[in-house]
């Protein structure tokens, strides 16, 4: 495992130089990749010059955010995924195969079982088509009690229903990303991370939840740093991948409203303190792997 930043988790505007360079300050030893703004740099400046910084700095390239609506209509979904092509090569150039997909919890316009099979074809269609540059799919859901209100057609808000739609996907190149917050907030916890093997986790997501929280139905607000609060139990879940042998990315992912009013640097050194002592309270080394004392507990 190893630590990842990324920027539009945590709210952070800035360009690929900025982006490094506060990762190498604060711990991090991979970046998430801005794969539309890295693409428009190929196209531009050519390869070898665009990637010439994300090279020399010897950060790993963790994962890209697919800008797709898997939900838009028919039309305008069928001109976003024709770039998946291209995105996908230009990931696979870094050595960057990871790519991540959000499943909304609720439609205004399809119950749970016509939602379920279009995202069942598109997600096949999308797996496809990366399938060839490498990439994989990481799927998540959300399971924030105030996310989205009002909607007429609850979809999937838990791990469970996430697995199920997995096993029906047409696609080896599919598996999760292992949000601890938002499987807190769904009434799991660490036990439900022996459901998955390492291979089917694609990235990991590192949150705590505030105080006062309530029971059963956390805020998309209640998303704190990790470690904040230990009402989510992060060490003792990355312990745990790292004994399954997952090897991808950990990523912080507060609400954006924790670190409102902070600069840049001041997040990204907040979040990589915090993450850190999530790391060494999980016997973690700095490559992820669990210590020899730690082993032994």
């Amino acid at each position: 495992m190893f630590k990842c930043l990324s920027a539009e988790a945590l709210g952070v505007s800035c360009g690929q130089g900025e982006l490094i360079e506060l990762a190498l300050s604060y711990g991090f030893k991979g970046v998430e990749l801005d794969i539309v703004e890295f693409v428009d740099q190929v196209k531009v400046q050519g390869l070898p010059k665009a990637r010439r910084l994300l090279d020399s700095a010897k950060l790993k390239i963790a994962s890209f955010r697919l800008p797709l609506d898997v939900e838009a209509d028919d039309d305008v979904f069928r001109a976003q995924v024709q770039r998946l092509p291209d995105w996908a090569a230009a990931a696979a150039e870094m050595k960057c195969t990871r790519a991540l997909v959000r499943i909304e919890p609720a439609s205004d316009f399809r119950p749970f079982h016509q939602n379920f099979e279009l995202y069942r074809g598109r997600l096949t269609e999308m797996a496809g088509l990366v399938e060839p540059a490498g990439i994989r799919l990481g799927l998540s859901f959300q399971a924030a009690g105030d996310v989205p209100n009002g909607k007429a057609f609850e979809f999937i808000r838990g791990l469970d229903a996430l697995l199920m739609l997995l096993s029906v996907l047409g696609a080896r190149n599919v598996g999760v990303v292992l949000d601890l917050w938002d499987l807190y907030a769904s009434g799991g916890s660490l036990e439900a991370i022996r459901k998955l093997s390492a291979d089917k986790i694609v990235a990991v997501q590192v949150a705590d939840a505030a105080s006062d929280a309530a029971a059963g139905a956390w805020p998309a607000t209640s998303r704190v740093l990790p470690g904040e609060t230990g009402l989510i139990d992060a060490a003792g879940a990355l312990a745990m991948l790292a004994e399954l042998g997952y090897d991808g990315p950990v990523v912080p992912v507060p609400h954006l409203s924790r670190v409102a009013g902070l600069r840049s640097d001041a997040i990204v050194k907040l979040a990589g303190e915090k993450l850190d002592q999530v790391w060494k309270a999980a016997g973690l080394n700095p490559a992820g792997k669990l210590t020899a004392s730690a082993v032994r507990r």
